[in-house]
This record gives structure tokens, C-alpha cells and sequence, in this order.
């Protein structure tokens, strides 16, 4: 018998910076800790269609669409963290109630992981979180390898050295998540670092697709692979700064070989 837990411990939404920071979860008997510069307008706590208000003009007051987007970043961050468990079910309402958000923007953001297969929709019930075995990260990490390996070895010839040097601002962030030891946060650099790479190819599908794919490799790697420790996340970023020099010697063998390697730790 599936259990719905009421109240899923999503401190991803507490943890982050950016734009999970807006709908952090509310404590008991208050209202949503949120910075001002980022607190939800009480109409669009309740889940109105603000938008049907142009705000007056030179107001940056946001919309229901960016709450649906804020939220859907912190559950993205939660299934990264696990604190969403594989095979549990969540509802909708309270999931919003940590929110402090009506359930629509909450259902909208997860109708998207639906589409996304982090979870899958049980009528009448809420969303269960997608299991995953080891051959999924196994399927996942040859995927981006073929995606991606032959976009970035293309770009080796052709880009030059000072372009990728613009980069290594994006690989040192990486570092600097991993040597806190802050996972989320390092999921979330590597992304940007690897989407940075691809988009010198100009293909705007292949960027969506690859980030797509490496999102979906970083989710179920937390299900079915133990949690890396602060030296395994190290020697990862490392990859990204040997890489960027690779590339700017234009050394297509070790492009290779570090993107080969670098895929089986996803």
C-alpha cells in the first residue's frame, strides 16, 4: 500500500541562492520565508492569474508563471537531493502547503516532471517519484557520451583558445561546489558548465536535449548510486579544467579520453 507523504522535507527550497531561495518552506504557523527581493504577491500565493493585471508600468512584481517556475526548481532540487523519495506519492495540496502556494502552480510544475519521467501521475492520488535501476544510469551516461563527445570534439577544431579560456570561470564554480561538498550545488554548475560548452555549437536542440538527458542522468544517479564523497566530486570538476585545457591546445586525444571518462561518473 503506497503511502502519500504530507509533508516531504524539501530543504532544497531553504538551501539555495537562487531561484528556489523565493519559495523556501514555510515554517509552522508563519508565512513562507522568503528575501524581500523575492517574495511571492499574495495574489499569486493563492494561485490567481496575476497576469491578467499588467502590473503598473516599471514593476518587476512576478507572475504565477515565475512562482510555477520557482517551484519547479525546487522540486528539481529535491529529487536531486532524494529528499523527494523514489516510489513515494505526493499530493499536489501539500506539497503546496510547504509552499504556502495553491496546489495549481505546484500541479503545473509537476505535470512538467511528469513529461520530464522524474515522475509519473496517479489519478485522484498525486505524482510518485520514478524509480530507477542501474542500467537506467548505465543507458543515461551512453546517451550523453553520444550526444555529446562528438558536438565537443567537432568544436576542438575549430574554436579558438581564448574562447575557451571565457569557460574557466564556469569549470571553477564546479570546484568551488565540490570542495564544499554542497551536491545540489554541484549538480547545478555542471550543468551550466556543460551547457556552456555546447552552446558554441549554435545548435539550440542539442543543448536542450544534452541538458535534458544530463538532468535525468544526475536524478537517478541519486538513486542508484552512493552518495559521492568531496574527493569523488573533486576529481570530476578537475576533469573540466583538464578538458578546457585540452581543448584550448586542441589535443584531440585527451578531449577524448577526458570525455570518455568523465560520463561514467555522470
Amino acid at each position: 500500500m503506497e503511502q502519500i507523504r504530507a509533508e516531504p522535507p524539501i530543504r532544497a527550497a531553504e538551501r539555495s541562492t537562487s531561484a528556489r531561495a523565493a519559495v523556501a518552506r514555510p515554517t509552522s504557523g508563519s508565512a513562507p520565508l522568503q528575501p524581500p527581493e523575492a517574495r511571492v504577491p499574495e495574489q499569486a500565493a493563492r494561485g490567481e492569474h496575476v497576469h491578467s493585471e499588467p502590473p503598473p508600468p516599471g514593476s518587476n512584481m512576478p507572475q504565477r508563471h515565475s512562482v510555477r517556475s520557482q517551484i519547479l526548481d525546487a522540486l528539481r532540487g529535491a529529487l536531486l537531493t532524494g529528499e523527494l523519495a523514489p516510489g513515494e506519492v505526493y499530493s499536489a495540496p501539500a506539497l503546496a502547503a510547504r509552499f504556502g502556494v495553491s496546489p495549481t502552480p505546484v500541479r503545473e510544475a509537476m505535470q512538467q516532471l511528469a513529461s520530464e519521467g522524474a515522475v509519473e501521475t496517479i489519478p485522484n492520488r498525486g505524482f510518485r517519484v520514478a524509480r530507477h535501476s542501474p542500467r537506467d544510469l548505465a543507458e543515461l551516461a551512453e546517451v550523453r557520451a553520444m550526444l555529446e563527445t562528438p558536438a565537443v570534439l567537432r568544436l576542438a577544431r575549430t574554436v579558438p583558445a581564448e574562447r575557451w579560456e571565457e569557460l574557466r570561470p564556469a569549470a571553477e564554480a564546479t570546484l568551488e561546489a565540490a570542495a564544499r561538498g554542497d551536491q545540489a550545488a554541484y549538480a547545478e554548475a555542471d550543468r551550466r558548465f556543460h551547457r556552456a560548452v555546447l552552446e558554441l555549437t549554435g545548435n539550440r536542440q542539442l543543448v536542450t536535449f544534452a541538458e535534458e538527458v544530463h538532468l535525468r542522468a544526475q536524478r537517478c544517479a541519486v538513486r542508484v548510486a552512493p552518495a559521492p564523497r568531496v574527493t569523488d566530486l573533486l576529481a570530476e570538476a578537475s576533469d573540466h579544467l583538464a578538458l578546457l585545457d585540452a581543448l584550448a591546445a586542441r589535443d584531440l586525444a585527451a578531449v577524448e579520453q577526458l570525455m570518455g571518462c568523465h560520463y561514467g561518473s555522470v
